[in-house]
């Protein structure tokens, strides 16, 4: 049985932006993806809380995504709130969805700490990991990772809530209804109450 391609891209999405899409669309095209879910999680195990909560992450997600019919959004780890480890949440879809073959994409800034990863060992025989390359980082592991070619860009969700702070726009950096979306809900500016991460 010839199994469903199915490409995971999984992150804080605080917020999601265009480096993201480029990412799963250069995936979808390369790998003859079926689709590409983005799965923001609960509480990411590598990464600060930040003081979006996940519903308003979920929500740009949506929005940022919407209007492309090769991405979906998959809301499984915010569902199952705690800390998001990738091994229990691909185990679970694995035996969920039997019929899909996964392919989880990652940033070439997380090729280097896949040995940190929580039960990596494993993990590598429920997906195929995907790497994109990012600037400044090497895709050196020991794990196998298919690298997939895209347009490298200098952007981050860290920048992006810099630039919102310091009251500079997102114009080109995010799609519109996403930016709109953070200026009516006051996230990440000066104004806001919301710890930085």
């Amino acid at each position: 049985m010839n199994k469903r391609k199915i490409g995971i891209l999984g992150g804080t999405f605080n917020p999601p932006h265009f480096g993201h899409l480029i990412m799963a669309n250069e995936a979808y095209h390369t790998l003859g993806l079926e689709q590409v879910r983005f799965m923001p999680n609960a509480i990411a195990p590598h990464k600060e809380a930040s003081g979006v909560d996940t519903e308003k992450r979920l929500t740009m997600t949506r929005l940022a995504i919407d209007g492309h019919r090769q991405f979906q959004l998959e809301d499984f780890e915010i569902s199952n709130g705690g800390v998001s480890y990738t091994y229990d949440t691909m185990a679970e879809l694995t035996e969920r969805e039997p019929d899909c073959e996964f392919y989880f994409i990652i940033g070439g800034d997380m090729i280097e700490s896949l040995h940190t990863w929580h039960r990596i060992d494993e993990l590598v025989k429920l997906v195929q990991f995907v790497g994109i390359g990012r600037p400044g980082y090497q895709a050196d592991t020991r794990y196998p990772v298919k690298m997939v070619d895209s347009p490298e860009m200098h952007l981050s969700s860290t920048m992006l809530r810099n630039r919102v702070a310091a009251g500079r726009p997102l114009t080109f950096f995010v799609p519109q209804q996403v930016e709109a979306f953070i200026r009516k809900e006051r996230l990440y500016g000066p104004e806001s109450d919301a710890p930085k991460s």
